[in-house]
């Protein structure tokens, strides 16, 4: 379950924003987010499916000074808030015609449809990669 994965290059790649509805908190909805990534993991992995790996996080609120750039300084030393959402799902697919066809498939929308109870909104946006390395 907690196992390091390997990323293939020319994979693409799902952001899922999961914005929760106020006074829902993380631990909330851990059961329901555990049973939809499990129904992802063992009905399309395969090379029919498409889907290589995932990963969950929980903002943690922090932003980085030196990685961040623009003309607004306004998000300097402030801590993240709602509107970057609580939780975010990045999965991993070998196509993102695959994805669609995992997302539109009756036992993933279940589960899907159990997580947006608690939410005010997601979205997820697809990336195609275009570098990967590792420390030589």
């Amino acid at each position: 379950m907690f196992h390091p994965i390997e990323i293939p290059f020319g994979c693409v790649m799902l952001f899922n924003v999961v914005d929760l509805k106020p006074g829902v908190k993380v631990e909330d909805v851990e059961l329901v987010l555990g049973e939809m990534c499990n129904v992802v993991k063992n009905n399309y992995g395969d090379d029919n499916g498409g889907f290589i790996g995932g990963q969950v996080y929980s903002n943690a609120g922090f932003i980085s000074e030196e990685g961040t750039v623009g003309a607004d300084d306004s998000h300097k030393n402030k801590r993240v808030n709602q509107n970057m959402g609580d939780i975010v799902i990045v999965t991993f697919w070998q196509s993102f015609e695959q994805h669609e066809r995992s997302h539109a498939d009756r036992l993933f929308k279940e589960k899907f449809s159990a997580l947006a109870d608690f939410c005010d909104d997601t979205y997820e946006v697809g990336y195609e990669m275009l570098w990967q390395g590792v420390p030589d």
